[in-house]
């Protein structure tokens, strides 16, 4: 009886919205946490290969969240204006582009071609649907409410659901296969994830609710009788673009975000390796550098919640700016002290921490731009898909630039030389390979952290949390 009180406690809409989160919490992690090792040790993809992959991954990666964003708000079609039916029909086909990288095409050789087309396909094929699931995902958490309280609520709940699918999957994972040395094991590991991902996505499909369905609706009938020349002008992608990027907050977002975007995939593409050379082996072990792992991805959890208090009480503003100034302490300290094994551990640990539970409060500013630009122009609707998609379009390039410029400075230092090397490798060389990731390792993250600060200083948004619901419903 007692149990069924505290049943009522629990938000289910949030918890459906979680849903999502958890579904992405264990695909999208252990995809940029694997790639990249994979292709370079595994499948030896070429420097050649791997740059033209990025290059294409990062326009498509850029261009695919506005065009998607503007169908998902002004399209007449359910499949795009219908978010709940977005999702339910996509989030098969997500989980699928998930397992594209982990199972070769053939018998691979050094530099073969076939290896580069793979990589091709498996990023672009990727981010085609994850930026259709996720695109929805992040609109909704405007839509849901657009109280603050709610709102940080929501984020509560998607992290939760983070730290229930994120650390353990990557952790697991790394545990199973070895650190990547046994691939069979890794791969049915992969296979599982993805259909627990996409039951995790149709449950939250059949059970979000936002408060704006109705007028959705009500705009899509609109649209539907409208004649095609009326609704044409009406939706100018061009005017709404233009009327989202002239805003001065959304220009110093964008700009602070893409620097995080840079620093969360440095950090995620590299830790595996960054640690393998480092580290001693002797020190550490497979099974430590596995909880390492792991716990790079439920600290961050953990802190974002025990921030979710100070964020309701001061706003995500002072929080996202603190961080900042944090990670520019911790990185220059750590390139004072000098590459000492147990505290390269606690940096890497809180470098990837600070940054990843800092993120999370990033739909809460977005939100409020969202907010802001609906009140200033009077929509009926807000354009939260396309605010989420411009928002993209220039911060995903940083998850392309990140990794061809970290491999194209380790190259010219023979980190290609090592991994193919079957000798043991010359020591003068490999010292200064050393000497030049822990250099990366520091100055990288100060520099963008400094940068931030310089960005975000001026952003006027900064009391949302003070204030109620900037706009109401028509």
């Amino acid at each position: 009886m007692r149990l069924r009180m505290k049943l009522p406690d629990l938000d289910k809409n949030a918890v459906a919205y979680a849903s999502l989160a958890f579904a992405n919490a264990i695909m999208n992690p252990l995809f940029n946490f694997y790639y990249v090792k994979l292709f370079l040790n595994s499948y030896k993809i070429s420097e050649v290969w791997f740059n033209q992959a990025q290059v294409l991954y990062m326009v498509w990666n850029a261009v695919n969240d506005p065009l998607f964003g503007y169908f998902q708000d002004n399209s007449s079609l359910a499949c795009f204006r219908r978010r709940r039916t977005s999702i339910l029909y996509s989030a098969p086909l997500f989980a699928l582009s998930f397992l594209i990288p982990w199972f070769p095409w053939g018998r691979y050789q050094p530099d073969d071609w076939l290896i580069g087309v793979h990589l091709i396909v498996a990023l672009n094929l990727y981010d085609t649907l994850f930026t259709f699931v996720l695109l929805q995902h992040c609109a909704l958490f405007a839509e849901v409410s657009r109280k603050h309280d709610d709102r940080v609520r929501l984020m509560k709940y998607c992290l939760v659901a983070a730290l229930v699918g994120t650390g353990p999957s990557v952790g697991i994972a790394a545990a199973v296969s070895n650190n990547m040395e046994n691939l069979h094991n890794f791969r049915v590991f992969t296979v599982l994830v993805a259909a627990l991902a996409w039951g995790s996505m149709h449950y939250a499909a059949l059970n979000i609710r936002t408060e704006i369905d109705a007028t959705r609706d009500q705009a899509l009938l609109e649209a539907e009788s409208q004649p095609k020349h009326e609704a044409a002008t009406s939706t100018s992608i061009w005017k709404l673009t233009w009327q989202i990027v002239t805003q001065r907050n959304f220009i110093l977002f964008v700009v602070m975000n893409f620097l995080q975007v840079f620093h969360m995939t440095f950090l995620i593409s590299f830790a595996m390796i960054f640690a393998d050379n480092l580290l001693p082996q002797d020190m550490f072990s497979s099974a430590t550098r596995s909880v390492l792992y792991g716990s790079g991805f439920i600290i961050p959890m953990i802190a974002a919640l025990l921030l979710s208090p100070v964020v309701e009480r001061v706003g995500s503003y002072k929080v996202i700016l603190g961080s900042f100034y944090l990670e520019l302490v911790c990185a220059a300290g750590m390139f004072a002290i000098g590459p000492q094994p147990w505290l390269i551990v606690v940096y890497m640990l809180l470098d990837i921490s600070i940054p990843t539970a800092i993120f999370n409060l990033f739909n809460i500013s977005i939100s409020d731009l969202i907010d802001d630009d609906c009140a200033k122009h009077a929509r009926k609707t807000p354009l939260s898909s396309m605010f989420f998609g411009m928002n993209a379009l220039f911060t995903k390039p940083a998850q392309s630039l990140a990794p061809m410029l970290v491999v194209t400075i380790l190259n010219r230092y023979g980190y290609e030389e090592l991994v193919r090397s079957t000798t043991v490798p010359d020591a003068t060389r490999h010292d200064e390979l050393k000497r030049v990731m822990f250099q990366i390792f520091c100055l990288l993250p100060a520099t963008l952290a400094f940068l931030q600060i310089l960005v975000w200083k001026p952003y006027s948004l900064r009391n949302s949390h003070a204030s109620a619901a900037k706009y109401i419903d028509n």
